[in-house]
């Protein structure tokens, strides 16, 4: 009796547990309505809008019309199947107008849902333009303010021409210097002529 009592409480406390588990496919309700697929339905019913807007249609009803008052006017009261008030052309006439309306009604749903969509990227996408815009904005204003200190081509032909005058009085001043050596050398050399005559002693 214990053991069963214990067996009890155990199935018990599963039954609870399997059905809070989360990592289970849940079972599968039977639906009194018929299931589709929407995406399916509502392509089928854009491609019938997009047919009725067409002008193929309007020729294809006129045609069935004519054909059809004209055969229950002319064709011999036998074959006649709709006579004159033609009560079941009015019929199916509203039948078909009763489907086409809600048709075309879930046609423009659906194309309203593909703008907003269109109209949200869009959205989206102008507002990373206008971020990238104002990114470049601020990066172009940058490197502007960063060239004021960077050197130009101007400033640095300028340094350039300075150093090359300066390297140029240099040269010229340690080849005056050299001469002067080399003339002040000379001279030790030679020894003007008053030098030389005072050494030489008188014939």
């Amino acid at each position: 009796m214990a053991a069963e009592r214990t067996q009890e409480r155990d199935r018990e406390r599963e039954r609870p547990m399997a059905r809070i588990r989360l990592d289970l496919p849940r079972e599968r309700r039977a639906r009194l309505l018929p299931e589709y697929d929407p995406e399916a339905f509502g392509r089928l019913s854009e491609r019938i809008a997009r047919f009725l807007g067409t002008g193929r249609f309007l020729v294809w009803m006129t045609v069935t019309i004519v054909v059809w008052v004209a055969w229950n006017i002319f064709a011999p009261a036998s074959l006649k199947f709709d006579q004159y008030p033609f009560i079941f052309l009015t019929l199916v006439l509203s039948l078909q107008a009763s489907y086409a309306a809600p048709l075309i009604l879930l046609a423009q749903n659906r194309q309203d849902d593909r703008d907003r969509v269109n109209l949200e990227q869009d959205r989206k996408q102008n507002e990373r333009s206008i971020a990238d815009t104002e990114y470049l904005t601020r990066e172009i204003a940058a490197l502007r303010m960063g060239l004021g200190e960077v050197a130009t081509r101007d400033w640095i032909r300028s340094e350039l021409q300075d150093m090359l005058k300066e390297l140029e009085e240099r040269m010229e001043e340690r080849l005056d210097e050299r001469l002067a050596e080399r003339l002040d050398g000379r001279r030790d050399l030679f020894p003007p002529d008053d030098a030389r005559g005072s050494d030489v002693p008188d014939r």
